[in-house]
């Protein structure tokens, strides 16, 4: 059997300022390992609300959520910022680097919070997914001193230097034009192909979307 990094079961949301507003309804969503999975949808259909859910960043809801197979209700705000950065990889429409950091050191940072591994491993990490990400030529630049393209590469990076489980991106190549948003795609498609990682990402992008494994449509709140 494929193992299981997302299962959410019958989530459902409601917003209540100033009146109660169901944003999510009966969600059952499975996401195994490998899989490249998109969210697409109209604005407000939900998949932003419900992505805050499977980041366990958000916790008013009904229903289950289990990651890698463990419940993740009842667990305390410190347990779930300790899942998250062990477990799961970010990736923004912003990429919220430290213009003061280089490149290289905001690729570690995720890493000197876990605490598992030395600088000096890390940086070595590092380098291998500059590698990766074809931007060896401005890793000891500022962040500001790059493009946006690099700097989605860069939070890429980032993203993977504690070997998540599973990579969520919310509108990735939103800011992007089509040549970096071609490259970021290519990208996400080697790491499933190659690394067998499992990733999720919520766009509005359809063209992007049609070339992953597998899109969930939201409307209203609800998986279509």
């Amino acid at each position: 059997m494929a193992r299981k990094i997302i299962e959410a079961k019958n989530i459902e949301k409601t917003f209540s300022d100033p009146i109660p507003v169901k944003v999510l309804n009966n969600i059952n969503l499975t996401i195994e390992q490998g899989e490249f999975v998109s969210i697409v949808g109209k604005s407000g259909s939900g998949k932003s609300s419900l992505m805050y859910i499977l980041s366990t960043m958000d916790t008013e809801y009904d229903g289950e959520l289990y990651l890698d197979g463990e419940l993740m209700r009842n667990k305390t705000e410190q347990q779930r910022a300790h899942i998250r950065n062990e477990k799961i990889g970010f990736v923004f429409q912003f990429h919220y680097l430290l213009n003061e950091f280089t490149v290289i050191e905001n690729i570690i940072l995720p890493g000197l919070k876990a605490g598992k591994k030395s600088e000096e491993e890390l940086r070595a990490k590092a380098k291998s997914l500059i590698e990766i990400m074809d931007i060896k030529k401005v890793e000891n630049n500022k962040a500001f001193q790059i493009s946006g393209g690099e700097k989605q590469r860069v939070a890429i990076a980032r993203s993977l230097i504690n070997d998540p489980l599973i990579i969520m991106a919310d509108e990735p190549t939103g800011n992007l034009d089509v040549k970096n948003s071609d490259i970021v795609f290519s990208i996400f498609e080697n790491l499933s192909k190659e690394r067998n990682q499992t990733l999720l990402i919520v766009t509005h992008d359809i063209e992007f979307a049609n070339r992953t494994h597998r899109i969930v449509e939201m409307e209203d709140g609800r998986i279509l």
